[in-house]
């Protein structure tokens, strides 16, 4: 039977998300629900397994990743309660820039516990990554971890492996790191995963429906606030020059006309700790119609925000494969533009969505 054996870098609420989905639709349960495509390219969810995964917390690392994914300061909704043993341990990674220092001493449960063993080589991964067979690496570290992120890129790459790039560190849309993973024969999806039905696909329909619909758009905001690990972390201001462009790049890119930088702010707004993964989005739009005659917009959209991304994430693994299967290299642009934020070349979404259908199709 065919499979897809993925790695997991990370495992955060996004990777609890994804492994739970895996569960809860294997063998085709629960009408598929919530999926863009039950097969694709001729995989199915239950064809994905995880054979590998690295985290650098202290409650994590050592547990089957089916426990693992439950342990804190993961806090996510549990939609699949019981996920059956993947014979697959959570090892030690490597640190680099993966944690912020703010978290590591914050006082409540959202704190990094950093375990105190030794962090493996890029041999080691690179040895893991063939042992296990693995097909895709997916890059689930926080925000601005861009020193952590081109470690594992480069793993992936000195592997073979196909890399699914989830945050907003530039890989896939950086013309040097394209080429590199051209050259080695390598596919990569990313940057940075845009989920379901959240705060940027929202507003960049939106945005996309003034444009085609002859509204011009004088300025807009969006405003997010959530309490998991990820909001924490992006408290950091530092740590927030990534996300910021590739959250920005995604409107601006649909745009009629692109605002000036005092006209647009999209991005993190607050941690609100009793939020947890349940992530709000304030949404203002201010625009011109016929005869210049003025109208706004406001949105409140209310989503758990790590299974938003999950249905997405599943899809990208298969994408990923069928990339690899068809020997293709460098980053997927129909695939990225459809799933991520900051691909290397931007579409509309409806472009996008035919792109990748054509793409699956081939």
């Amino acid at each position: 039977m065919k499979s897809i054996k993925i790695a997991l870098v990370g495992i955060g609420n996004c990777a609890s998300s994804l492994v739970q989905g895996l569960e809860h639709y294997r063998d085709g349960a629960n009408d598929m629900v919530g999926l863009m495509h039950w097969e694709l390219g001729g995989y199915r969810p239950g064809d994905i397994e995880v054979v590998a995964a690295w985290d650098v917390d202290k409650r994590k690392v050592g547990r089957d990743v089916s426990e693992a994914i439950f342990a804190k300061p993961n806090c996510t909704a549990i939609f699949a309660p019981v996920v059956k043993p993947t014979g697959t341990k959570v090892k030690m990674g490597r640190v680099l820039d993966g944690v912020a220092e703010h978290m590591i001493d914050y006082a409540d449960e959202r704190t990094f516990l950093v375990a105190d063993l030794p962090e493996p080589t890029r041999e080691e991964i690179v040895a893991e990554l063939k042992a296990s067979r693995t097909d895709v690496l997916m890059n689930y570290l926080p925000v601005g971890s861009q020193e952590a992120s081109e470690f594992y890129a480069e793993c992936a790459l000195e592997a073979g492996v196909a890399f699914v790039n989830n945050i907003p560190v530039f890989i896939a849309s950086n013309p040097v790191w394209a080429a590199k993973f051209e050259a080695a024969g390598v596919p990569i999806i990313g940057d940075d995963i845009k989920a379901q039905l959240g705060a940027t696909i929202v507003h960049r329909v939106l945005t996309d429906l003034f444009a085609k619909r002859g509204v011009k758009l004088d300025r807009t905001y969006q405003l997010n606030t959530g309490g998991n690990t990820d909001f924490l972390n992006m408290s950091n201001r530092k740590r927030l020059a990534s996300k910021k462009v590739s959250k920005t790049e995604a409107v601006q890119a649909v745009a009629a006309e692109r605002l000036e930088d005092e006209n647009i702010h999209v991005g993190p707004s607050d941690y609100v700790a009793w939020q947890n993964d349940n992530k709000v989005c304030f949404l203002r739009m201010e625009g011109q119609l016929f005869g210049g005659v003025p109208m706004n917009l406001e949105l409140r959209l209310s989503v758990e925000d790590s299974p938003n991304s999950a249905g997405v994430a599943i899809d990208m693994i298969r994408c990923a494969k069928l990339a690899l299967d068809r020997g293709l290299a460098g980053p997927i642009d129909g695939a990225s533009a459809y799933f991520c934020k900051h691909p290397r070349t931007q579409m509309t979404d409806d472009l996008a969505q035919t792109a990748v259908e054509e793409f699956i199709a081939a």
